[in-house]
């Protein structure tokens, strides 16, 4: 028993299963229930870490960018040490650790709206009509699976405001940890082609393919 509760925990830690009562469920296709942003933090931690370093390499001096929700996004906005750049927000957790990197040459902007309190993101019209009036060099975001080369998300509000970000948007990168691969959510965030590429943790061929029939894969 306590072999299988020690296989059931790792499996849970790296995303692959959810316990519940009475035994486990798998993650491996549907997202059934969306997961707080500080619950999702010790899931795939070195992995996220990995993209995070690797998506921030993408980041020229001068520019300006979006930077969505999650907990990817938010390791990435961790890695960030440039010295002039715009960033653009409308996550509360992203905001707060790019606001120890203020300067005369460092901008950091929150968009205000209404709350989403499991991502701690903030959308509806306020937000959307803040963003309707902006324009970025690239944006760096995160999905809850994908699938057939769909991006989903569990929110059709964050969605939607996920989606203006990225016509706003020259160049756009997917945040993607590879155990998303093949799981599908409530609302379609965007398809593979619409991006600029995938930054992803090194995997197995089928996941890798399952991105580049679609689209630039960074590894």
């Amino acid at each position: 028993d306590m072999t299988v509760r020690r296989d059931l925990e790792e499996l849970d830690d790296q995303g692959l299963l959810r316990k519940i009562h009475g035994g486990a469920r798998s993650n491996s296709v549907f997202q059934y229930k969306e997961i707080a942003h500080e619950d999702k933090f010790d899931k795939n931690t070195d992995q996220k870490r990995y993209i995070a370093q690797r998506a921030s390499e993408l980041i020229d001096e001068g520019d300006v960018i979006f930077i969505g929700p999650g907990t990817t996004t938010a390791l990435f906005a961790e890695e960030i040490n440039h010295q002039a750049l715009s960033v653009v927000t409308n996550c509360l957790p992203i905001f707060n650790i790019l606001l120890k990197k203020k300067s005369e040459t460092f901008h950091v902007y929150l968009l205000g709206g209404e709350m989403r309190s499991v991502t701690q993101s903030f959308v509806g019209e306020i937000t959307n009509m803040s963003l309707e009036n902006m324009r970025f060099g690239k944006i760096f975001f995160g999905g809850n699976g994908v699938k057939d080369g769909i991006v989903m998300t569990s929110s059709v509000a964050e969605a939607y405001t996920q989606k203006m970000a990225l016509e706003h948007s020259v160049e756009s990168y997917l945040l993607l940890d590879s155990s998303k691969v093949g799981k599908e959510d409530f609302s379609k965030l965007c398809h593979l082609s619409d991006l600029t590429a995938v930054v992803m943790e090194e995997s197995n061929e089928d996941k890798k393919q399952a991105i580049q029939v679609y689209t630039e894969l960074i590894v």
